[in-house]
């Protein structure tokens, strides 16, 4: 049985200030039929959106930052809960920060949770603790989050749902001819080195952090599969159907 880490952005779950709920849906329901045949793991955004949702608090300030993901995190979670309820998937939440994933009793333990909620077919769904981190303490964004999960869980593949569909040879909001690049195996230092540069209010990185987590799962041979968050069937076919149609494999595997 494969271990499939999921991880879904902010930009995908929020809808002007709101939580994207037709998107959560069809999450819910992707991750349903996963879990059918894999062990599953969510790395879900969305807490300080969730909070914004209900208190229009300036986020740029961390003392807001971390009382809008207080605020949000129960609602985002209480949304997962009621929507996996009608598959029989129990849901369960894991906080962690970077100074967690820094230090081995902690990964240690947080594996030995997880092993015992997947264990017991409860699904983890996984956040960076904003509401107690510092600056010093954060890991920085969700894809870097998942791609430390995905390789402290031992996982087999990542999966971003994001607002970029894949990776392009080209910016394709400037280039109309750029192509996507179904298949990466190495990634540039140029490119790793670009400035993030978000679509999104409530987003903290852009295609460089999911290039960032790629290329760090690269490094220990664990593949990532990009595609939209906005429409699921490029990664429902490839994950459900073995077919490639869209999205973009970061492997080293020859494919």
């Amino acid at each position: 049985m494969r271990r499939i880490v999921v991880k879904v952005g902010s930009a995908v779950l929020t809808k002007d200030g709101e939580i994207a709920l037709q998107r959560m849906q069809a999450l819910v329901v992707f991750i349903a039929q996963l879990k059918k045949n894999n062990e599953v793991i969510l790395v879900s955004s969305g807490a300080v959106s969730a909070g914004y949702s209900v208190v229009k608090l300036d986020r740029t300030i961390l003392s807001n930052k971390q009382a809008l993901a207080a605020i949000g995190q129960p609602i985002l979670l209480a949304k997962y809960a009621s929507k996996f309820l009608p598959f029989d998937i129990i849901t369960s939440q894991v906080l962690v920060t970077d100074a967690n994933l820094n230090k081995k009793a902690d990964i240690s333990r947080i594996n030995s949770t997880i092993d015992t909620l997947l264990s017991n077919n409860i699904l983890p769904i996984i956040n960076e603790n904003d509401a107690t981190a510092t600056d010093e303490l954060e890991v920085g964004d969700n894809d870097q989050l998942s791609a430390y999960i995905a390789k402290n869980t031992n996982a087999d593949i990542l999966i971003i749902l994001s607002d970029i569909d894949a990776y392009y040879d080209a910016d394709p909001r400037t280039h109309n001819e750029a192509k996507v690049l179904k298949v990466v195996s190495k990634i540039s230092e140029e490119e790793l080195s670009r400035e993030a540069t978000p679509n999104d209010i409530f987003a903290t990185g852009g295609i460089v952090t999911k290039l960032k987590a790629a290329a760090y799962l690269l490094e220990s041979n664990i593949d990532m599969f990009l595609a939209s968050g906005f429409d699921l069937d490029d990664v429902k076919e490839f994950m459900l159907n073995s077919k490639h149609n869209g999205g973009t494999l970061f492997t080293k595997e020859k494919r």
